[in-house]
């Protein structure tokens, strides 16, 4: 894949229009069904909108924002956008209208595109606060206040009047000017803290990410189909999913939303796909549930052959070692159990990349086991984001990975990653002081404790903003005890608190489905999810996990109380980034009087004290 020979993103798809006019570049479902833009025609869209773009005024160094779910709309904008040699600015979708503002103000966004009536309104709420905006531009129909105007992405394309001579080549030499140190976009942090800063990355970050992270997996065909349901906005899905795939020549799907992927994948049948933690945290629970409501032979069955798997993988990848008749055994299961449960993924998939924060092992391995590699990767939006990445021939299922080509990494003397490479960003838009603070002595500072073994694989502790040191001055990684807990079968979501306290305390979500099931068990009886986390029995259930979760972990490590929160943290209720990732901070200030009642003698119900542990191991 050699692409840092061209000057920007637009010029690889001019080339692929002309190289594979009639190959399928994208899909996206309308009224139910599937369909689908050729090569050719999705750069004909593409120039269509760049000419309506130079109508209203856009010139090169532009800022343009694009407030949306993933879609077409999406992916015609932004690279209409950068023919224009504008600037994209992409604003989460679940941004609210005074956070779209924010980001609109700050990069001096003219132009905003809006996916549906819905987000217009967000921004119609907040009209005074964005007096800059000339132009509101949807990809949907619908009439809009006479105060504040809009126009669909098709009125600003003039789809009937075709490109003439003039037009395409007025646009293609403005594709023709870009080069490799021009700003691509500006990505406003999501943030689990603080005000966003807008990161600056420009074609040349973009391009080497793209080019140095298919090298690290051995290189990609054109014949790919990737399902993408991450947002766009989020630096990972754009240029590990998005990027990657167009500019490979190949297909890209955009899923409904993140709640139909499953569906989805069995109607595209993708073979690779990005993801974060969670997915696979969903997958693998989804597994096992269903295996525990099979017969005791089809759970036996499905055991032992994890168990086999499990001695096939480390043997084959992580030791590197002839397989034998174990391959033979592998292969028997593989075709009884495994290819079955593919199968639900449509049947295709090759692989997965995972970013957004460290995966567990534990599952990690078992995507492994079921035949579907999962490569974990570490960056930042700072670094476009991918620095590290594993592959099929450097794997360790608690390892981020090693380097990419052209990048660096040590350790600073408390353990925080530092890091040099091509893809490290410009810098944060107005805000010098911020860029002055990140870099040091020419190396960004990630954030991230981390560890580097002698093979060159890098393991990610925790945020470094995020390790509790406990009243009595012990430092605890909080990211592994709640991968751990999530491990569980009944729950959901867990994170933990302790910063400045004397010992560690959870809340925790339930896992619905299984604690339903539990109920009909022990025959409870329940109003609502409110009711039946206080019932003495859903207690003692909790305690029991909790207890048996202690006992791999030393005194200082273990949670002395826990409760249960009877709805999941979720993006629409501000605890959740839309990357998953849970806001640390927010969910504290939100349960504060849960977090401080259960440092106290008297609860309030849902508090619950775990038995004392000796730390024992498994």
């Amino acid at each position: 894949m050699d692409i840092i020979s061209y000057q920007s993103i637009p010029a690889i798809l001019r080339e692929n229009a002309r190289k594979f006019g009639d190959r399928t570049a994208i899909s996206y479902k309308k009224k139910g069904v599937y369909i689908s833009q050729t090569y050719a025609e999705f750069y004909e869209r593409v120039l269509l909108l760049a000419r309506g773009l130079g109508k209203v005024g856009v010139q090169p160094g532009d800022k343009v924002a694009i407030f949306s779910e993933n879609r077409l709309g999406w992916a015609i904008s932004d690279f209409g956008i950068q023919c224009a040699g504008a600037i994209t600015v992409p604003i989460y979708a679940t941004n609210t209208g005074k956070q779209a503002a924010y980001v609109i103000n700050h990069s001096e966004a003219k132009v905003v595109f809006v996916s549906t009536k819905g987000q217009y309104e967000k921004l119609l709420a907040v009209k005074d606060k964005i007096p800059h905006v000339e132009h509101i531009i949807s990809y949907e129909r619908f009439m809009g206040h006479r105060s504040f105007p809009v126009y669909t992405q098709y009125q600003l394309s003039e789809i009937e009047t075709p490109l003439s001579k003039e037009d395409k080549e007025t646009i293609e030499s403005q594709i023709d000017n870009i080069r490799h140190e021009d700003i691509i976009t500006i990505i406003y942090t999501s943030g689990t803290t603080g005000v966003p800063k807008g990161v600056l990355l420009s074609q040349y970050n973009i391009l080497c990410d793209c080019e140095y992270g298919v090298k690290q997996l051995g290189g990609m065909g054109d014949k790919e189909t990737f399902l993408s349901f991450l947002p766009l906005s989020h630096v990972l899905e754009r240029t590990g999913g998005y990027y990657a795939t167009l500019l490979s020549g190949n297909h890209i799907a955009f899923a409904e939303d993140v709640s139909k992927v499953m569906e989805n994948m069995v109607e595209i049948r993708p073979t690779a796909m990005v993801s974060v933690p969670r997915l696979f945290e969903k997958i693998y629970s989804r597994i096992y549930e269903t295996v525990h409501k099979s017969s005791p032979l089809r759970r036996n069955l499905f055991h032992y052959a994890v168990k086999i798997g499990s001695r096939y993988v480390r043997t084959r990848y992580i030791d590197k070692k002839p397989v034998g008749l174990l391959g033979l055994q592998y292969r028997f299961f593989d075709r009884l159990v495994f290819s079955k449960v593919r199968d639900r993924f449509g049947g295709r998939l090759k692989f997965f990349i995972c970013g957004g924060a460290p995966l567990d092992k534990t599952i990690n391995e078992f995507m492994w086991i079921i035949g579907i590699p999962v490569f974990n990767g570490y960056g930042l939006t700072e670094t476009s984001p991918a620095v590290t990445l594993c592959s099929i021939d450097n794997i360790r299922f608690d390892s981020v990975g090693k380097p990419l080509e052209k990048v660096e990494v040590k350790l600073a003397e408390d353990g925080e990653l530092l890091l040099k490479g091509p893809m490290v960003m410009q810098g944060y838009y107005k805000n010098d002081e911020a860029t002055k603070e990140t870099f040091e002595d020419g190396w960004l500072k990630t954030g991230d404790i981390a560890t580097i073994d002698k093979d060159g694989f890098v393991y990610i502790v925790d945020r470094k903003k995020e390790i509790i040191v406990t009243a009595g001055g012990t430092n605890i990684a909080p990211q592994p005890i709640e991968s751990d807990m999530r491990l569980d079968k009944y729950i959901s979501q867990a994170i933990v608190f302790g910063d400045r306290k004397p010992y560690l305390v959870a809340l925790l979500t339930p896992n619905i489905e299984r604690l339903i099931d539990f109920t009909r068990e022990e025959k409870i009886n329940y109003l609502d999810i409110e009711e039946l986390v206080k019932h003495d029995k859903i207690r003692e259930l909790y305690r029991a996990r909790i207890d048996a979760l202690n006992k791999n972990y030393p005194p200082y490590k273990t949670i002395k109380h826990f409760a249960l929160i009877a709805r999941e943290f979720s993006v629409e209720g501000g605890e959740v980034t839309p990357t998953l990732k849970l806001k640390r901070k927010e969910i504290y200030n939100k349960y504060k009087d849960v977090v401080e009642e259960l440092y106290t003698k008297n609860g309030n119900g849902l508090v619950f004290q775990s038995k004392s542990t000796h730390g024992e191991k498994k």
